[in-house]
């Protein structure tokens, strides 16, 4: 068989992944007999470059796609594109150079589409070069009409459940993004700030007390002071009232045991809001409502002189004020944690506004009983799920200030205010150019104010395994894929994306959305962090598939186990390119020398054939059972060094002069060698296909394809334990064989000697007859002259 000296990645991969595509080889059939294995892929969201750590995450997930189709699943494996919401409108922000708050929704809306649908082709582009073996007849995209129905449906069926109302309350607040957020939203930053100690005074009293605050920007906002009951160096103030400095208007000092003592001077001031404690406060005691912050982020009317000012300045020009005024008696410099929103970084505050929320602060429980019924891969992830259910203290916001998104099937009645739904008939539907087909119920008017928030993108890629399963569309084809098989996702939107899937999946349909659930970690970037464009730490798998073969690339994302962040490191993907390379050069031998071959089975196997057979049939078993527990990584780890060590290190060298010389040795132990190489390499291939599937493919195909009669690799069984190929006793002969030939490189080695060297061995006599059966294969691979009895093994040098 004529096969080229040298592997070409760059050739062989764009030829493979078109042959795939052509030959529809990732095709899911409906009405298959096969068990169906169904995977809930994550829609990645369109809002700017996929890098690595894209690569290293969606990888993982896809070894399992093609482990389970070698495995005789048939594999429903779509994919789809998060194109709606705040992350994408930011990227058309950034991509086009405009502003959507500067120019008319409809012409927004339509640059957003464009460039979506640009960055969506891109993206296709590189998910293919990665080898991602999805069905793309089965794609979707977020804001597509098919999903923005289903996400619409949603809303009306929860909203007849009860389960979804509107109503003006404390709300997160982003002034960067212009929106109300969810908790899910929130993330945790460590910020340098000030601990301002300022003094208040006590109404009627010229007495003066100290409130230590980093924000004296919420002042004007300030409608009570707390100190705690028991406390006796302040319970003397309750019942008076404190005078806000500045502002000079008096608030009542209440008691409350939430005050901690020990923290700054033991008062705090109540402000509308700052914080948590503050919204219980104000609920607790009545307290009034005094927002002084606009949802620009400017300070209003109610700061006085400070209205108009951002945060950030009106701070800076009150602590000048106080300081002027001698209201300021100290700071300290802190390092404090905040809350800010996990798409910009901004600090959120808490404004009153008017939002859509679904009702389930009263399900925790449910919730909690819903993780039990799935089974988490690593299981400990599982921890972060129960920790935020318990931890939840808002019902769900839904509702976005935005322009790019799914709209609110929903307006209000003019002259009565009725909440007016759409019919689900005329789905999907857009309140601000379509019109109720009724009157309002309630007055019979005709007049309706639209709704002019969307919908929270999570609030639609929440419904993923409905919109695959084709929920309320394919009655039969729903109860055929739902619940699905499997969930992949990184370990970072476990609250965002798994917590709010179950719930909508237990809402909508009183079941669990799937079976199983695998948590990958991140690739980061060579230093550990997070890469994003803004820091520049972005490395794009184009780049590294370029340089090196995406089967490189994904031996990298093979090397690291479940769960587990990763450095980008390039040594790491060199490493990748020599096992391409060596896989390359080891087949290469192997199907020349097999070229004769044609299938016989040997009489009785050579010793050293039957210990290969064995051990393979070992690593075969282990590396089903790290595949079926999601352990990739594991059962990756195990192949590398079965292939490198047992086959290519030691198998191939001892068979050589059996293939080499059959006029010496024999045609029956060149068949030996030839049977056990053919089934070995096969394995070995099929084992390596879900992690390299490229030059697995390649090789298959110069040799194997025609023989089991299959388009692809990825197509044929995965390697199972054949009892054919049981044989202990000669596994555990093999086993002394192997350590024997390993001694004698050592000495070679030691002695500075050719690995060719010719030298005679001695051993004790029971090792030598344990050795018998081998001893010719020995014998060849160490070139001794002669294999002797002695009281103790030695290696001599002729």
């Amino acid at each position: 068989m004529e096969i080229q000296a040298n592997y070409n990645p760059k050739e062989s991969e764009k030829k493979w992944a078109e042959y795939w595509e052509k030959e529809k080889i990732f095709k899911f059939d409906l009405n298959s007999n096969k068990p169906l294995y169904v995977i809930d892929t994550p829609p990645p969201t369109v809002s700017g470059l996929i890098h690595v750590g894209h690569a290293f995450s969606y990888s993982q997930a896809e070894f399992i796609a093609r482990y389970k189709r070698m495995k005789g699943f048939n594999v429903f494996y779509p994919f789809g594109f998060d194109d709606n919401g705040l992350p994408t409108e930011k990227f058309v922000e950034r991509e086009r150079k405009v502003k959507a708050t500067e120019m008319p929704r409809k012409d927004f809306v339509k640059l957003c589409l464009e460039e979506t649908s640009k960055a969506e082709k891109e993206f296709r582009k590189i998910w293919n070069s990665i080898g991602i073996s999805c069905d793309w007849s089965q794609f979707y995209s977020t804001i597509s009409p098919e999903v923005q129905r289903l996400s619409q449906y949603s809303f009306i069926e929860l909203y007849e459940k009860g389960r979804e109302y509107r109503k003006e309350a404390v709300t997160l607040w982003c002034h960067e993004c212009r929106t109300a957020i969810s908790q899910v939203e929130l993330e945790d930053k460590e910020l340098s700030s000030k601990f301002n100690d300022v003094l208040f005074g006590i109404e009627g009293t010229k007495e003066k007390i100290i409130i230590s605050t980093t924000r004296p920007e919420l002042l004007s906002a300030c409608v009570a002071v707390f100190v705690h009951p028991e406390e006796e160096k302040t319970k003397k103030l309750i019942g008076k009232k404190a005078i806000v400095p500045l502002f000079n208007y008096s608030v009542p000092i209440l008691a409350d045991q939430r005050v901690d003592p020990k923290k700054g001077s033991g008062i705090v001031m109540c402000c509308t809001f700052g914080d948590t404690v503050d919204i219980e406060w104000w609920k607790a005691f009545s307290l009034p409502l005094k927002i002084v912050i606009n949802t620009d982020g400017k300070l209003n009317e109610k700061a006085g002189k400070f209205a108009g000012m951002k945060l950030n300045k009106a701070r800076e020009k009150i602590i000048e004020e106080l300081k002027k005024e001698g209201l300021l008696k100290e700071q300290k410099n802190i390092s404090h944690t905040v809350n800010v929103h996990d798409r910009c970084g901004t600090e959120i505050e808490f404004l009153v506004s008017k939002q859509w929320f679904i009702k389930y602060l009263d399900l925790k429980e449910e919730f909690l009983e819903a993780g039990k019924k799935i089974r988490w891969f690593p299981e400990h992830m599982k921890h972060r799920y129960d920790n935020w259910i318990k931890g939840l203290q808002w019902d769900w916001c839904i509702s976005r200030q935005r322009y790019y998104g799914v709209p609110f099937p929903v307006w209000y009645c003019k002259k009565c205010g009725e909440i007016i739904l759409a019919d689900k008939n005329d789905l999907p539907i857009d309140p601000l150019t379509d019109k109720p087909k009724k009157p309002c119920p309630k007055c019979k008017s005709t007049e309706f104010e639209p709704e002019k928030d969307v919908l929270d993108t999570w609030a639609t890629s929440s419904l993923t395994p409905l919109i695959i399963s084709e929920w309320q569309k394919d009655e039969k084809k729903f109860k055929k894929l739902f619940p699905n098989t499997l969930r992949p996702q990184a370990h970072d939107i476990i609250t965002f994306w798994a917590f709010n899937t179950i719930v909508k999946s237990l809402l909508h349909t009183g079941k669990v959305p799937w079976k199983d659930i695998m948590i990958s970690g991140w690739g980061l970037d060579p230093k550990g962090k997070k890469m994003s464009k803004s820091k520049g730490n972005v490395i794009t798998p184009t780049q590294i598939i370029e340089k090196y073969s995406a089967d490189a690339l994904r031996f990298w994302a093979s090397s690291i186990n479940l769960g587990q962040d990763a450095p980008f490191m390039e040594k790491d993907v060199q490493t990748g390119q020599k096992f391409v390379t060596k896989l390359w050069n080891a087949s290469k031998f192997s199907l020349q020398k097999l070229s004769d071959f044609k299938g016989e089975k040997p009489k009785k196997l050579e010793a050293i054939d039957a210990w290969l057979l064995h051990n393979l049939n070992l690593v075969v078993k282990e590396i089903t059972e790290h595949f079926d527990a999601y352990e990739y990584g594991k059962a990756k780890a195990l192949l590398e060094n079965f292939f490198w060590h047992s086959f290519c290190d030691y198998y191939l060298e001892i068979i050589k002069d059996r293939l080499y010389n059959s006029e010496k040795r024999g045609r029956e132990a060149k068949i030996s060698a030839q049977y056990s190489l053919d089934n070995a390499l096969l394995s070995i291939l099929k084992c390596f296909a879900p992690f390299m599937p490229f030059i697995s493919e390649e090789i298959y195909q110069m040799h194997y394809a025609k023989k089991e009669v299959k388009k692809s690799i990825h197509l044929s069984s995965f390697p199972e334990f054949r009892k054919e190929f049981e044989a202990q006793k000669e596994f555990e002969l093999g086993e002394k064989a192997i350590e024997l030939i390993g001694k004698v490189r050592q000495e070679k080695a030691k002695n500075q000697k050719s690995m060719k060297a010719e030298v005679i061995l001695s051993m004790e006599e029971e090792l030598l007859q344990q050795l018998k059966p081998a001893l010719e294969d020995i014998k060849a691979v160490c070139n001794a002259k002669e294999i002797r009895k002695g009281k103790e093994f030695k290696v001599e040098f002729c």
